[in-house]
């Protein structure tokens, strides 16, 4: 299985290889790092003169160095990166679904995002005829975070002589190594939001700052009780429906409104699938249990999440002051060659990392429910 990778670059210093090249090249363009061989055999690099999102601005340069692959060759594995960037995505789908993305202007040169938490305001308006009263005033507190902006990577390599072969057979290039790349660094990104598997950078302090933290172990996300597993024979679909609306008030209780994303482990599948059966016989006929749940307002869906932990329920609230995802770069192809060129290593990388949020005191839009509330 391939090794899924973070470097990061902060106060100047370079945790990994592909962030000590950055660091040594000031920048990363992907351009620099796409040699393609051209028709008359010389190697050239794309680069872009002006606006991005124009693509008459992107032109090819010749270049002084040997390449490796030719641009249809690129294509293909390119082609890999957008027919599987979505595999397994489940909750980072969700995210880039409901618009809760945040785009970096300059992801290489952002290793370590700041961002603002803000209190309530105590505004009181008055109610006057002339409005010469003087309202009374407040100032908001602000507090201030930071989180590392890390660049997740898969290697593989193509070897020359198995590259020589295919081209003189007429094959097409083998892409395989690029699928498998792909798939591990979305299971990757998953499991920074399913899973409590954290990511910092140096020291922690008392703000939790320098860290990177999922649904299930954010310090500030709301612990609730499950009490007995669905899977459980004596659990009825009507005490489920009447437990998903008592903890949709305790969101409300805590300030927060919807909309809501359910998260719910493999083993929850098919008590889904259960007809619902009410507190009277009129309940409506082939009626499933997640039908009467969707009628409850306020709630987006409810989706199985395999990396979920046995009886792991997550209900969160699918609005940017919760949850974003931090985009600094998608899924992209690199390549540089060792051995004398011999060998050619590449990187699918990413930037990418989801944020969870809360306010300046304390609220998270997150809730975690499971047996005893831990």
């Amino acid at each position: 299985m391939e090794n899924v990778n973070m470097d990061l670059i902060s106060n100047g210093n370079a945790v990994g290889e592909v962030a000590a090249r950055i660091s040594s090249m000031g920048r990363l363009d992907p351009g620099y790092m796409r040699p393609f061989i051209g028709d008359d055999g010389r190697t050239y690099i794309t680069t872009c003169k002006g606006d991005p999102k124009v693509p008459s601005n992107y032109v090819a340069i010749p270049i002084n160095t040997n390449g490796t692959l030719r641009r249809d060759e690129w294509k293909q594995l390119d082609e890999v990166l957008v027919r599987f960037k979505d595999y397994r995505l489940g909750g980072i789908e969700d995210l880039r679904a409901n618009g809760l993305i945040y785009n970096l202007g300059n992801a290489m040169g952002t290793t370590v995002m700041e961002w603002h938490d803000v209190s309530d305001v105590n505004l009181v308006p008055e109610l006057t005829m002339d409005a010469v009263t003087r309202a009374k005033g407040d100032r908001p507190v602000y507090k201030y975070h930071y989180m590392p902006i890390p660049i997740l990577h898969v290697d593989y390599e193509i070897n020359a002589r198995e590259l020589a072969t295919s081209r003189n057979m007429g094959n097409p290039l083998d892409t395989t190594l690029a699928e498998r790349a792909v798939r591990r660094i979305n299971e990757r990104l998953e499991d920074m939001l399913f899973t409590n598997t954290g990511f910092s950078y140096g020291e922690k302090d008392s703000s939790n700052q320098n860290s990177i933290y999922s649904y299930v172990n954010h310090p500030d996300r709301n612990l609730l009780d499950l009490g007995t597993s669905w899977t459980d024979s004596g659990v009825t679909t009507k005490e489920i429906v009447d437990q998903v609306i008592s903890w949709k008030q305790e969101g409300i209780n805590n300030r927060f409104f919807g909309p809501w994303q359910f998260y719910i482990p493999t083993a929850y599948e098919t008590k889904m699938d259960e007809d619902y059966v009410g507190s009277t016989p009129d309940t409506a006929p082939n009626t499933t249990l997640r039908d009467r749940l969707m009628k409850i307002a306020g709630i987006k869906g409810f989706k199985v999440i395999d990396t979920l932990a046995a009886d792991t329920i997550l209900m969160v609230q699918l609005t940017p002051d919760v949850v974003r995802l931090v985009n600094g770069m998608g899924l992209t192809n690199i390549e540089w060659g060792v051995e004398g060129n011999f060998i050619t290593k590449f990187k699918v990388l990413t930037i990418q990392v989801p944020q969870i949020r809360s306010d300046a005191e304390g609220r998270c839009g997150v809730f975690h429910i499971n047996i005893g509330g831990k």
